[in-house]
């Protein structure tokens, strides 16, 4: 796995220190040629791992990817999935039934809508299996390294208890695609517990890091014990703290961490990208 990893949040009008900045990635963005100019950048620059949520652009990214197969060698496309919003719009545009049907085909729905709930129950592996099939498609020809469970997902089934569900997406992951399955979350130290119980050997995992305690369930110590102890795949994100912590000294305290093995960044200047890039590969 690569000490960097870019991320794409800014493509998409995410950014957790500004509602006008994220205002205005979003309109930037809006053109595709915007994104590729970046990824282009980054690729050029040696960062060849590029986490990338499931939304309808990434289809022109994939095919911009194998257009130009000499340009990006060993470009890595890791797929994080679901992408929410792409389901909550079809839903107000379809309804419940319309999107089931359009994600999971007729003849699953068909057998859920006459079972009840207790087929949906014994059918949930099959519907996990449609699911990831559907959002992996626009994937196909490109080099996937893993396959990551948004934390949406990882932190509700979490909460409900259901935990048989990570073993079975590990599985279909790296047996259908032969990916590393990843998981992103908000609570390391719980997932961690979870997937050892259920021999999910050396799970990649990316989950919240800083040192300040952002949306790390647990708090830095104990995510110290479970770094340091654990036979995980650790990958940093949020360092920052949503720009609480100034960058050199956010990546140089997850440099002292002992376990970590990547950062995961997002950034839509050359000048931060290529510093932050630096940064990790100082102190990482």
């Amino acid at each position: 796995m690569d000490k960097v990893i870019f991320g794409d949040n800014q493509f998409f009008g995410v950014n957790h220190l500004s509602e006008e900045r994220a205002r205005q990635h979003m309109k930037k963005f809006k053109d595709i040629r915007n994104i590729l100019n970046v990824l282009d950048y980054v690729n050029d620059i040696g960062i060849k791992t590029f986490m990338v949520t499931t939304y309808d652009k990434v289809e022109h990214i994939c095919e911009h990817v194998k257009r130009n197969t000499a340009r990006y060698k060993d470009f890595k496309i890791n797929p994080c999935l679901p992408y929410a919003h792409k389901y909550a719009n079809s839903v107000a545009a379809n309804g419940i039934l319309g999107t089931l049907k359009k994600y999971l085909g007729g003849n699953l729905l068909q057998s859920v809508s006459k079972g009840g709930v207790a087929l949906a129950k014994k059918d949930f592996t099959k519907m996990m299996e449609l699911l990831v099939d559907a959002e992996l498609a626009m994937f196909k020809g490109v080099n996937i390294e893993a396959v990551f469970l948004q934390n949406v997902v990882t932190d509700l089934l979490l909460g409900l208890g259901m935990y048989d569900f990570f073993l079975s997406f590990s599985d279909y992951v790296k047996e259908r695609y032969g990916a590393q399955p990843g998981f992103i979350t908000m609570n390391m130290p719980l997932l961690v517990d979870v997937l050892e119980e259920r021999n999910v050997e050396n799970p990649l995992i990316c989950s919240s890091i800083n040192k300040i305690n952002f949306r790390m369930s647990g708090g830095i110590d104990l995510y110290r014990t479970y770094l340091a102890g654990k036979n995980i795949q650790a990958i940093a994100m949020q360092v920052l703290a949503a720009g609480a912590i100034n960058p050199e000294e956010a990546v140089e305290f997850i440099g002292s961490l002992n376990g970590v093995d990547a950062v995961l960044f997002g950034s839509s200047s050359p000048k931060h990208i290529l510093d932050t890039k630096n940064l990790i590969e100082k102190y990482l």
